[in-house]
């Protein structure tokens, strides 16, 4: 198959049947998972939007495992950053990762080997603790940060920009991430460009293989484009087929990835040129 505007509305369209349809996940649940503000309210806080931005910073690889769930849950953070205040980080713990990594293991105790080698996953999400403090301070309030966001997130031209921006004030953080933390405050515009959506736009032929991010984020926008839904909505669907996480739903809960078997739906029902 080739990347059409006719296979990528048939791609969501097939990847929205097959959840409904094949794993029997009802409409009402899907449909709750392609509106941000369903699961995750507007922030409106500071430490609100630093919580949120810590979260993000955890979505990737192997560390919600030896982070989030070492420790409970990254709102445990709350106990040693005193409630997600930034400028208490900055001020307590400048730019020493090692005396935050210090709490964490003191106060938390969180479970497994804790690393310390400076490259190791935990003295890494410690320096983005500090540099996100950092960044959240320089924002007067909670509505001049969603100003200065939505000044990107209103020009096609400049939206990609501010992950890229954010990568860069952020230490670990990462375009795919920044991505990941822009989508769930409730912009839609920017899907997070992660392995199951890598590997399933690959498998289906739309988008090259090897690119990266940036060109798989701007693929996931075109065929949600062509699809007539928001990035967001698109990103959710797929990512709940890659995934199988039904995080907001306990009584689902995780089902296990169904992507290699959604792929081989696909090809089977998408028309080849």
């Amino acid at each position: 198959m080739r990347a059409t505007p006719e296979n990528d509305q048939k791609a969501y369209r097939l990847a929205k049947y097959y959840l409904a349809e094949i794993l029997q996940i009802r409409e009402p649940i899907i449909e709750k998972y392609l509106n941000p503000l369903s699961i995750h309210p507007v922030q409106k806080s500071k430490n609100a939007l630093y919580q949120r931005l810590l979260e993000s910073a955890q979505n990737a690889n192997m560390k919600p495992k030896i982070i989030g769930d070492a420790i409970g849950g990254v709102d445990k953070l709350a106990l040693i950053l005193n409630g997600f205040d930034p400028e208490y980080v900055s001020k307590t713990y400048g730019d020493n990762w090692e005396a935050v990594l210090d709490q964490i293991v003191e106060k938390l105790k969180p479970k497994g080997m804790v690393r310390r080698a400076p490259r190791s996953i935990w003295p890494s999400y410690c320096k983005t603790i500090l540099s996100a403090a950092e960044f959240i301070r320089q924002f007067d309030s909670v509505d001049k940060f969603f100003e200065w966001v939505d000044y990107f997130d209103r020009d096609d031209r400049s939206r990609a920009a501010l992950p890229m921006l954010l990568d860069h004030e952020i230490e670990g953080f990462g375009f795919a991430l920044s991505c990941d933390f822009l989508k769930e405050l409730g912009y839609v515009n920017f899907p997070k460009p992660d392995v199951h959506l890598r590997d399933i736009f690959t498998a289906l032929e739309l988008c090259p293989d090897g690119i990266d991010d940036y060109k798989l984020f701007k693929a996931i926008i075109r065929v949600a484009r062509n699809a007539s839904v928001t990035p967001y909505a698109l990103d959710k669907v797929f990512w709940l087929i890659g995934s199988g996480n039904f995080y907001a739903d306990p009584e689902i809960g995780f089902i296990g990835s169904h992507q290699k078997e959604f792929v081989d739906f696909a090809r089977s029902n998408i028309t080849r040129p």
